[in-house]
């Protein structure tokens, strides 16, 4: 049997958190519910979990991870990162070759002309990142090193909003089929693997 939870609509987001209406949640919260989630599953017997995070900036995945892999010998919780080319792959395939932004750039805004068209406000947005500001970005608010909080680059004009809308689906498509192939063997070789006595 298959499960598959909601969504959490919150994440730690400190790098945003001074600017207005972003809200983050510390690691200790989050780790915790998820916990507490995971626990009350495997008592309805699930024993095989998949943790898919959206927020690069999330660096509580992979510790909370191998702590519950250690913490409970009788489960196996995985994420899907086994496919280091997905995002190569899946920008090549949007025509977004040489974008480089993190947060809020023209990927962004073709996610979002996908996903939600009617609730966009098209405008340039952005700003050339310094390159030597990418070393404190895990340590700083990005609201002293970006100029809006994006790091990445929209520059309206560029290309319809048809255009915009069909990038996001194809990168998004493409990058989830290719994060998702030999997810389900990778799972059930490493439950097997733990299991062994």
């Amino acid at each position: 049997m298959q499960y598959v939870l909601p969504t959490f609509p919150f994440n730690t987001s400190e790098e945003h958190a001074n600017f207005k209406g972003t809200v983050t949640v510390s690691p200790n919260i989050l780790t915790t519910m998820l916990e507490e989630i995971i626990v009350n599953l495997t008592r309805q017997g699930f024993v095989k979990f998949v943790i898919c995070n959206g927020h690069g900036g999330a660096y509580w995945e992979s510790a909370f991870i191998k702590h519950m892999n250690f913490k409970y010998p009788d489960i196996i919780l995985i994420h899907p990162h086994h496919n280091r080319t997905a995002w190569d792959i899946a920008v090549k395939s949007a025509g977004l070759e040489g974008i480089n932004e993190l947060h809020g750039g023209l990927l962004s805004v073709c996610t979002a002309m996908w996903l939600c068209p009617d609730k966009v406000k098209l405008q340039s947005m952005g700003s050339e990142i310094p390159e030597k500001n990418i070393l404190y970005s895990d340590f700083l608010g990005w609201d002293k090193l970006t100029s809006d909080g994006c790091w990445g680059q929209f520059t309206i004009g560029k290309f319809t909003e048809e255009e915009l809308s069909r990038k996001g689906k194809i990168f998004w498509e493409t990058f989830i089929k290719t994060k998702c192939e030999g997810l389900k063997e990778i799972l059930i070789e490493a439950y097997l693997k733990k299991i062994e006595r």
